[in-house]
This record gives C-alpha cells, sequence and structure tokens, in this order.
C-alpha cells in the first residue's frame, strides 16, 4: 500500500534571469484544485506588469490530479518544463508558478524550455522537502475509568490524538498512518483484552471502548 509522499513544508521561491528577461517561481503546497485561483490572484496583485503566469500542479500519491499550463508562451515551453521538474524530483500535492518580466529579447523555444525548467529547479532547491503520508482518522468513545489507560496505551502505538471532547464518554479523534492503521488497532485490542493479537478479529468488541471511522 502506497501511503506516503513527497512535498515541501512551506512555501518557496526561485528565479532565472536571461537577456533581459526575469522568471519567478513560487511553489506552493497544494492540496485542492479550488487554491489556484488565489494563488494566481495573488501573483497578479504583486506583480500586476508580469507577462506570463505559467504553471504545473499535482496532486495525489500517484498524482491522479495534474494540470500544465503555458499562460500564452508557445506550447510545451512553460507548463511541461515546471512540470517535468516536479517529476524529478518526485513531488506531489505540489503547485508551481512561473511568472515572466519580457526584457525585449525572445529567447526561442529552447530558451523558454530552460528558463522555465531553471527557475522551477531553483524553487525546488531552496524549499523544505518533505515526507507526509496517508493517514485515517478514528473516534473512540471511552468510558471515563478507562481514559488514562486508552491515553498511555495510544502513546506507546504512537497513535496521535487530535482532538478530545467530553460528554457521557471521553471522546478522542485519532489519526493513524493508514498502511498501519489496521495492526495498531488490532494490537490495541489485544492490549486492553490481554489477549494474543492473533486472537483479535475485526468484529471484536470492548466493552469500554467504542471504535468508529471518523469520515472527514
Amino acid at each position: 500500500m502506497i501511503d506516503h509522499y513527497y512535498s515541501i513544508a512551506i512555501p518557496s521561491e526561485g528565479e532565472y534571469k536571461e537577456k533581459g528577461s526575469k522568471f519567478l517561481a513560487y511553489l506552493y503546497p497544494f492540496d485542492h484544485e479550488s487554491e489556484l485561483e488565489f494563488h494566481i490572484n495573488a501573483l497578479k496583485s504583486l506583480h500586476p506588469k508580469a507577462r506570463h503566469y505559467c504553471f504545473a500542479y499535482k496532486i495525489g500519491v500517484q498524482s491522479e490530479i495534474y494540470r500544465i499550463n503555458d499562460d500564452g508562451e508557445p506550447s510545451g515551453t512553460a507548463g511541461k518544463p515546471i512540470m517535468g521538474q516536479l517529476n524529478s524530483h518526485n513531488l506531489t500535492n505540489i503547485l508551481c508558478i512561473v511568472i515572466r518580466y519580457f526584457g525585449g529579447t525572445k529567447l526561442g523555444v529552447p530558451g523558454l524550455i530552460k528558463a522555465y525548467k531553471d527557475a522551477t529547479s531553483d524553487a525546488i532547491e531552496k524549499a523544505a522537502v518533505v515526507e507526509k503520508f496517508i493517514v485515517e482518522e478514528f473516534l473512540f468513545k471511552v468510558d471515563f475509568e478507562y481514559h488514562g489507560i486508552i491515553m498511555n496505551e495510544l502513546k506507546h502505538l504512537d497513535i496521535e490524538v487530535i482532538e478530545q471532547s467530553f460528554s457521557n464518554k471521553a471522546n478522542l479523534k485519532v489519526k493513524i498512518r493508514k498502511s498501519q492503521s489496521e495492526q495498531k488497532i488490532k494490537q490495541l485490542k489485544a492490549t486492553l483484552l490481554g489477549w494474543d493479537i492473533d486472537e483479535i478479529k475485526d468484529e471484536t468488541k470492548i466493552d469500554f471502548l467504542e471504535i468508529e471511522r471518523a469520515y472527514v
């Protein structure tokens, strides 16, 4: 199961200059296509005199969602080399926008490809590349007297509690790396019941603990 990928922690910038033209690359963590318009508009406000706002983005562990745009540059000279750099560095859930200030001298197709490629590469080299994981979220409903015991076991199993609330029970929302979630929940049940993990089934119940998948 592929449940991890590489992206960037925070936005990054790069640049490339050639014959008076300036190419500024802006790299963003990018999880939803709806974010594109915000970033484009922000750069248009920041650089209103730029001639082109070319971009490429990828979303998904296997880059299921992707798009390139040349924004008026000759076909294949901007979006494609930007995407090529994202691919060669094995990055996803990422957006790169490269804006161009025209310097008065045409660069030709090879020159444009090199410019968009090198601007993007510079932004990537300056970026903080991080490994990220696909997680699943679960809701644990715990009888109060077992709250401390459950919290200790979650810490031991490296299961992160992301929310807590209290009503007639202690409600814990947790997240677990997808490839490990089934095994970790089985181990938790086995420890609490004093059973061997091989005895635990998906339907095994615990009187003082309810486990539900949290849909987000």
